[in-house]
């Protein structure tokens, strides 16, 4: 009776192995995101992902959050004992193991890369295993971002005033988008996402203006604007790695690139006041979205200030309104 060639994923796993022992792939090397890797190998994003898991799982590379996967280096590489009677992965499988290990596979690679069949092959458990606990890809996007939402806490009571308590919020907020930059891509500000963690942050901003006095519209409004300007500013940086994987070039790479382009916008001199404005900047303008937020955030609650002055209301009017 003939003997079935090997299932494609460990195919796929023994070349990898091979080019990591005759040193094509170096302890520290970057592999290929798991999409590329099956377009490289023409296999589907299940197959490709499973033969990463077992690598992973062998001590071969490891998976860093939101900078892709690297191969082991010796310590690294080191076996992993597992424990006397640890329980079997299909035994030990929960909603919160499939939505945190979703959450991780987004972190690397985005939200493009979720599915089912590839959840499955990273936990080692059965193709439909998964639909034990959740029952689509839309429902376990939405799992995925109200656990995300709910790993910092919104800022407490405290003695802190309305501003300071806004600013704390759109921190946290900031620093949990730079966590999981996919969460900005996942809804529209028409179409808010109505999660028990999300709201809790827009908790903090509603109680932090309510001594305010404002009519219900304007405090709204104030909240809608503090949230779209995280949200807004956030989207770009999932957009900012994209385009990085997409040309392989860093942003001082592609400025370098639009070098002769950049001169010839100078030198046809029909915009003197950028150029006099770019003049300023020795070695160009370099935009981090870090300060930009910062710069943004302030910006913003000055205006908010300016409102909540004019907008006050008397006591009582806004109860009315």
């Amino acid at each position: 009776m003939p003997l079935k060639d090997p299932p494609p994923y460990l195919l796929m796993a023994a070349a990898l192995k091979s080019k990591m022992a005759d040193g094509a792939l170096r302890p520290g090397d970057r592999l290929s995101s798991t999409r590329q890797l099956a377009r490289e190998w023409n296999v589907a994003l299940a197959t490709a992902t499973k033969a990463l898991t077992l690598l992973r799982h062998e001590g071969w590379i490891v998976a860093h959050a939101r900078s892709g996967t690297t191969v082991a280096t010796p310590v690294q590489a080191a076996p992993k004992q597992r424990q006397p009677n640890q329980p079997a992965s299909e035994q030990e499988l929960t909603r919160e193991r499939v939505v945190q290990t979703a959450i991780e596979i987004a972190d690397r690679e985005g939200l493009s890369a979720i599915t089912m069949r590839g959840i499955a092959a990273r936990l080692g458990v059965a193709t439909m295993s998964p639909y034990r606990f959740v029952d689509s890809k839309e429902s376990l996007i939405l799992l995925m971002a109200d656990a995300a939402f709910g790993e910092l806490a919104p800022p407490a009571r405290g003695a802190l005033n309305w501003r300071e308590r806004l600013t704390c919020s759109a921190r946290i907020l900031w620093e949990l988008y730079t966590r999981h930059p996919w969460l900005a891509n996942i809804h529209t500000l028409t179409r808010p996402l109505l999660l028990p963690h999300l709201m809790a942050h827009a908790e903090v901003v509603f109680d932090a203006l309510e001594p305010c006095r404002l009519d219900p519209a304007t405090t709204m409004h104030l909240h809608i604007v503090l949230y779209g300007y995280v949200h807004g500013l956030a989207i770009h940086i999932e957009r900012k790695a994209q385009a990085e994987a997409s040309t392989g070039l860093s942003d001082e790479a592609w400025m370098d690139a639009q070098a002769n382009a950049f001169s010839s916008l100078i030198a046809s001199g029909q915009y003197p006041a950028f150029t006099r404005l770019i003049s300023h900047f020795k070695g160009g303008y370099d935009l981090k979205l870090d300060e930009l937020f910062e710069f943004g955030l302030k910006t913003l609650l000055d205006g908010f200030a300016g409102t909540i002055d004019r907008r006050r209301a008397k006591p009582g009017r806004a109860m009315q309104a």
